[in-house]
């Protein structure tokens, strides 16, 4: 069976959406593969308390513990590393995880490190996208799953989705906007990754 593993940082609505697809296309039965666990950089995270409702791991290595290292992104990272290798993912998610994570470990997992990001890429990446792309006049925004590379929201594109800037919208109002579209892309662009790493019979 394929263990996916799913990083948060807050609410976990990316994380849900892709746990309900998981039961509701029965992913177990039709590519061996199953939601393992969901980690988070935070202990308050809500996402968590829905994990553990569905009967998930769940675990949390906090960033902040690593603030007095001498190399905390460094310390942090290996200790995330060691949590995640404890379910042996085929595959990690990162769902509104906002942590920048080290080249070491973004290449221990290329290739099954993916990530959703609230823009049409390669259009704003970081952070502040709706904003941005209100300020700049923007007709139509979106959401991009990517794979994971060092450079920040660069990584091959998988999906996108677009929508309709309005022309009286808020930047909560894009958000809430893209923010369907989110759930609705990443755990497509999953399965087709999925599908791709699922020997033919």
């Amino acid at each position: 069976m394929k263990s996916l593993v799913i990083l948060i940082s807050g609410g976990g609505s990316n994380m849900a959406a892709i746990v309900r697809a998981a039961q509701a296309r029965d992913w177990a039965g039709r590519w061996g593969a199953k939601v393992t666990a969901v980690i988070s950089n935070r202990p308050e995270a809500a996402g968590l308390t829905f994990a553990r409702e569905q009967g998930l791991a769940t675990a949390v290595v906090d960033h902040r513990d690593f603030a007095h290292a001498s190399q905390p992104r460094e310390a942090f990272d290996a200790a995330l590393h060691a949590e995640i290798e404890r379910h042996a993912p085929d595959l990690l998610i990162l769902a509104g995880f906002m942590r920048i994570l080290t080249p070491g470990f973004v290449a221990h997992y290329a290739g099954r490190l993916l990530n959703i990001h609230p823009s049409l890429l390669p259009a704003f990446p970081g952070l502040h996208t709706h904003a941005r792309a209100i300020a700049a006049g923007c007709r139509f925004a979106g959401a991009t799953v990517h794979e994971v590379t060092a450079e920040l929201d660069h990584g091959p594109i998988l999906a996108q989705a677009v929508v309709p800037v309005l022309p009286q919208d808020t930047e909560a109002q894009l958000a809430a906007r893209v923010l369907t579209q989110e759930h609705r892309i990443y755990p497509e662009a999953i399965e087709a990754w999925l599908q791709r790493h699922t020997p033919q019979p």
